[in-house]
């Protein structure tokens, strides 16, 4: 994003994303702030700033390990608590394969980082373990049931 000023910037990008979330084309997650920040072409702390805008503005709001997401709208549960109603809606047995960190960062549009820590707590409660083949593989199933 081409600017004489670098200090308006990270204006013009909170901008751009409110007509994007007005217009629709943006209605639940916003994208990754790699992902912004490739868009844009500006670094972590321009995008940031934009976001901090939205923010204090109502516009958009943050959600810890699963990113930003327009004010009002989109699954809040924590990452963890979302693999695991995946584990129980996908019929999963102990022993299957567990899905890969790409295919898990796909699914929830989240970052590598969320993923790993969402991995890590799965693991403490005993419910995931690397297999013998270097693949993580399910060890136990979680206690209740999928929702309707």
């Amino acid at each position: 994003m081409a600017q004489a000023s670098p200090r308006g910037t990270y204006l013009q990008i909170s901008e751009s994303l409110r007509q994007k979330i007005e217009k629709g084309k943006i209605s639940e997650a916003l994208p990754s702030e790699a992902e912004l920040m490739r868009t844009y072409g500006v670094g972590r702390s321009t995008i940031g700033r934009a976001l901090k805008a939205l923010k204090a503005d109502g516009v958009i709001e943050s959600v810890q390990g699963a990113g930003w997401y327009v004010a009002g709208t989109g699954d809040r549960r924590p990452l963890v608590d979302k693999v695991v109603e995946l584990l129980r809606a996908d019929g999963v047995k102990v022993g299957d394969a567990f899905p890969s960190e790409k295919e898990l960062c796909e699914r929830f549009g989240v970052s590598r980082t969320a993923v790993r820590s969402a991995i890590a707590q799965l693991e403490g409660r005993g419910l995931v373990a690397m297999g013998a083949s270097r693949r993580r593989q399910v060890r136990a199933l979680p206690a209740g049931r999928s929702r309707p």
